[in-house]
């Protein structure tokens, strides 16, 4: 048994979607590590997505276009099926947020939200199944990775109600995936992220001092932590891995002790 044995991503096709900044970013960085052979990345604003693809290298291929669409996900398939026969690993990460008073939330911040982080997936996945299945195998299957979020797992203290709901579906539509798709040798899988910098995560990004004050680590997330997750799920080391959601959060929603044991005098 090797390092390359388990995580080599040598000889593989991945589809990485919002994958021109933040965690989209990390898990594109993490996959060329693993010597992936080619990986294209999609987003809606071609500038930085074009920006991304030259400082990664010529094994980055960027496709631009809005994927909350069916006729954006329409696109996106005939495109690929243009350049690939097969699909390796499809990473499902392009997603929105939405925050807003309960007394006033619109429907557009419900329908955007919901659409993109939940429709998507499932629909993009749908429209790829010919080439996940022409890539699969019992000895090496294909993979779908659901980029869901903690926030999918315990309320947060924003109001963000449509994203927490969204993630929260994300993660039981990874489970009735999986049990779909096994049967095609392909695997799906859910990362569920916690504070990482990003644009969606301004918080981490803007105020990583005091983000960090309330993880158990005393750290926000990292490429490191992000990439080398999303590389175990799509590699060798994870194909027993299948329906699981694995949190990467530095222990916000496992490791949080109880408020009357945090201080070993009872808070007298």
């Amino acid at each position: 048994m090797t390092l390359e044995d388990l995580f080599s991503l040598k000889g593989r096709i991945a589809l990485v979607t919002g994958g021109s900044r933040g965690i989209g970013r990390m898990i594109v960085e993490g996959f060329l590590a693993a010597g992936i052979e080619r990986v294209y990345i999609t987003a809606r604003k071609g500038g930085e997505l074009h920006e991304t693809a030259e400082e990664l290298g010529d094994r980055v291929v960027p496709i631009q276009g809005d994927i909350s669409t069916m006729e954006g996900i329409d696109e996106l398939v005939a495109e690929l099926s243009s350049k690939e026969d097969r699909l390796d690993i499809l990473v499902n990460n392009a997603g929105a947020a939405w925050g807003a008073d309960y007394a006033e939330f619109p429907e557009a911040g419900w329908d955007k939200v919901m659409d993109l982080n939940v429709k998507t997936p499932f629909f993009l996945t749908q429209k790829l199944h010919t080439l996940l299945t022409a890539a699969a195998s019992a000895d090496r299957p294909a993979k779908v990775i659901n980029i869901t979020s903690i926030d999918g797992q315990r309320v947060n203290p924003w109001e963000t109600y449509s994203y927490q709901a969204s993630k929260a579906a994300l993660i039981h539509l990874t489970r009735r995936m999986a049990a779909r798709l096994v049967s095609d040798h392909i695997y799906v899988t859910s990362l569920a992220p916690g504070a990482f910098p990003s644009n969606m995560n301004k918080v981490a990004r803007d105020m990583e001092e005091q983000s960090a004050k309330g993880i158990p680590s005393k750290r926000v997330g990292d490429k490191l932590d992000m990439g080398g997750t999303a590389v175990y799920l799509a590699s060798r080391a994870g194909d027993y891995t299948i329906g699981e959601t694995l949190t990467v959060d530095g222990g916000i929603v496992n490791a949080h002790l109880p408020t009357h044991f945090a201080d070993p005098s009872g808070g007298r």
